[in-house]
């Protein structure tokens, strides 16, 4: 129960921190005035600007006292705020219950790990929901994390030759298929962006299987919550859909229910 409580609130304070991250790097790509400064910038209102205070600043319930609004100058607050605050403290408890290692010192590294890595993904679906970009300063830490996770399972985990050989094939398979189509379509079906996430979360999830099915789930979520858009003519075919948030959602399916998934295609008779 205490494990479940710290989780929540550290999800609530990493939501908190991913709203303000994604907005003061997209502002820091438009300006270089030091107040949208990632590491020293202040919280503030998106549209008037002010420095908002610590009681506006409590993941949800500021967000709920405030009717959705700022206290200053009235405007209407996203409900991207509590929504993103309230995700991640889902996938923070999710992560916990359905971890897939035993929490020795090997599975509780590789929790930290994940749940950093975590962070960063959310923010990169944020951002790429919002500005149809993904930005390589967290796609860089991302890939600074995972060779971390690496490095220290081929020193302290006693990982091997396979362990490196499976995350170079995640690599080459998760970065590859979409680096083929960038090629081919000329930047007009993927983006550069969306070639380098697969690349890291193929290297990480560290299977030639894992980083297929990641392809797969991610085309199949994205056709599903698609569809009905294009149907309804909400959406029509020029219309610029992010891919990344697909990639991540797949990508975290398989962090959590991969081995399961795995052992179920083997009695299937299903191998990669």
């Amino acid at each position: 129960m205490e494990i479940d409580i710290i989780l929540i609130l550290i999800g609530l304070a990493m939501g908190s921190f991913v709203n303000a991250f994604v907005w003061r790097l997209y502002m820091r790509s438009k300006s270089k005035a030091s107040k949208y400064s990632v590491l020293t910038g202040r919280s503030m209102c998106p549209d008037c600007k002010h420095e908002l205070k610590a009681i506006d600043l409590i993941p949800v319930l500021s967000w709920l006292m405030l009717g959705g609004k700022c206290r200053y100058c009235h405007r209407r607050i996203s409900v991207q705020y509590p929504l993103v605050e309230i995700v991640t403290t889902l996938l923070f408890i999710l992560s916990y219950i359905y971890w897939p290692y035993t929490f020795n010192s090997q599975g509780v590294f590789y929790f930290v790990i994940w749940l950093i890595i975590l962070i960063n993904l959310i923010a990169l679906a944020v951002y790429d929901i919002r500005w149809l970009t993904l930005p390589n300063k967290i796609i860089y830490l991302l890939y600074g994390l995972v060779l971390v996770q690496i490095l220290a399972t081929l020193i302290f985990f006693n990982g091997g030759l396979h362990y490196v050989t499976n995350s170079a094939v995640g690599f080459l398979i998760g970065g590859g298929v979409f680096y083929i189509l960038f090629q081919v379509s000329k930047g007009k079906w993927i983006g550069g962006g969306d070639v380098k996430l697969g690349a890291v979360l193929g290297l990480y999830l560290g299977s030639a299987l894992d980083a297929v099915l990641m392809i797969f789930f991610a085309s199949v979520i994205g056709s599903l919550l698609s569809i009905p858009f294009l149907a309804s003519g909400k959406l029509n075919r020029r219309t610029l859909i992010p891919y990344g948030p697909f990639l991540i959602l797949a990508a975290i399916i398989l962090r959590l229910f991969g081995s399961s998934i795995s052992s179920w295609l083997n009695t299937k008779g299903i191998y990669l």
